[in-house]
């Protein structure tokens, strides 16, 4: 029989949210192993994943403490103000940093992502990877939890934290309730150079149809400016529109975008996904912790998803930590009930509002969007919601885990 190898907690996800979890652990003295079916040098790959992800000023903080922020800082574009229409018309809001406060975000490229975490994992003593690695079977008992590869290697430790993403397998045995529903919109997703430098600015016009998003992104090794796109469709739509050549493609990205940065190419693989929203009410059971898209799926309008994962790694470092420092079992239906309260409720208030945002701007009209206008305009003249909406951008506001503060914990 093979040995059992023995670790403070077991990952089931290598994912940027299990990765970016195991290193934080790794930087306060915590040991991990992570399970994934996914061949790690396919995840690096350049057609793998072409999203791009703006990541708030709070979670650049803790990349800062565990040693990501600088294998980025080439890679990253900050993001210093962020323009909201809607339809493109008037009654723009402008959220602007100051020259002296931190950026709104920094925007950064999925891959980039993820060959600095695999940089970083690699050189982590106490992070070991099981990639690629099938789990078989699956143990939670009252001392810790093991979990068996196709190989017949076997794992263990006192907690299992589950990052397997939106469809985790780990969560649908184990008999969470979810609460979920189809947007019935789809989002592509790609990359654009264009003719005008973006200024560091993001841009988001509300449609009928679906938000449509320019991010700004570093300028590439030939000079040309870049951004990503986020383009939400309905889904009786999204076919039509991935059938488009690329010419006719970039003709409708450049009208949706009225050409605010002039004339665009198309630089990298367009991508489309189903958009949907899920949100477990219930984070945390016996032995076990859900982090990520494994508790919670929202839809991109406020750019949000990832952001509220990385809180999660935080917030479950912060509590193993301490509790180790104590001496507790890291199981511990205590440690466990503190990230629930922890997480719990900002992950569902987040939620909620960003599904609130896209039914509201999804109102067809000209009532409605008069309404949105009128909205977008009163906040655009009072400071202190202006104050309130920029924090939250950053990712500053709440409860911070110490290291969304760039602290050690």
């Amino acid at each position: 029989m093979s040995e059992t190898l023995r670790s403070d907690v077991l990952i089931s996800g290598g994912g940027l949210v299990g990765q970016t979890l195991a290193l934080a652990l790794a930087r306060h003295g915590l040991s991990s192993q992570i399970v994934d079916p996914a061949d790690p040098t396919r995840t690096i790959a350049p057609g793998f994943d072409g999203r791009a992800s703006a990541i708030a000023s709070a979670v650049w903080q803790m990349f800062e403490v565990i040693g990501i922020a600088d294998r980025l800082a080439a890679q990253g574009c900050p993001i210093r103000a962020i323009k909201v229409s809607d339809g493109g018309q008037a009654g723009e809001l402008d959220f602007v940093a100051a020259d002296d406060a931190p950026a709104l975000g920094t925007m950064v490229e999925n891959r980039q992502l993820r060959l600095a975490l695999a940089a970083a994992v690699s050189e982590a003593p106490l992070v070991r990877l099981h990639m690629p690695s099938t789990v078989v079977a699956r143990e939670i008992g009252s001392h810790g939890a093991t979990l068996t590869l196709a190989d017949g290697t076997r794992l263990a430790a006192p907690l299992l934290i589950v990052a397997e993403g939106r469809r985790s397998p780990t969560r649908e045995a184990l008999g969470f309730t979810l609460a979920g529903w189809s947007y019935h919109h789809h989002a592509m997703i790609g990359a654009v150079a264009h003719e005008r430098p973006h200024g560091q600015v993001a841009h988001e016009i509300f449609y009928p149809s679906g938000p449509f998003a320019l991010l700004p992104l570093v300028d590439d090794a030939q000079g040309r400016h870049r951004s990503a796109f986020v383009w939400t469709v309905s889904e009786r739509e999204g076919p039509g529109f991935a059938k488009l050549g690329d010419r006719g493609f970039t003709a409708e990205l450049e009208k949706r975008a009225g050409g605010v940065l002039g004339a665009m190419q198309l630089v990298a693989p367009r991508m489309t996904y189903p958009l949907g929203f899920h949100h477990s009410a219930r984070i945390v059971a016996p032995r076990l912790a859900l982090v990520g898209d494994a508790a919670h799926g929202i839809h991109p309008i406020a750019g949000q998803g990832l952001n509220l994962g990385l809180r999660d790694v935080a917030a479950l470092t912060e509590v193993l930590v301490e509790g180790a420092r104590l001496g507790l079992d890291l199981g511990d239906a205590a440690l466990l009930a503190r990230y629930q309260r922890w997480r719990g409720l900002d992950n569902l208030m987040v939620s909620l509002a960003t599904d609130g945002l896209t039914r509201l701007f999804g109102i067809p009209g000209r009532t409605a969007s008069a309404v949105r206008r009128a909205g977008l305009g009163a906040v655009q003249r009072m400071p202190a919601l202006k104050r309130f909406f920029m924090d939250e951008a950053r990712g500053e506001a709440g409860d911070l885990p110490k290291l969304l503060a760039g602290a050690e914990i």
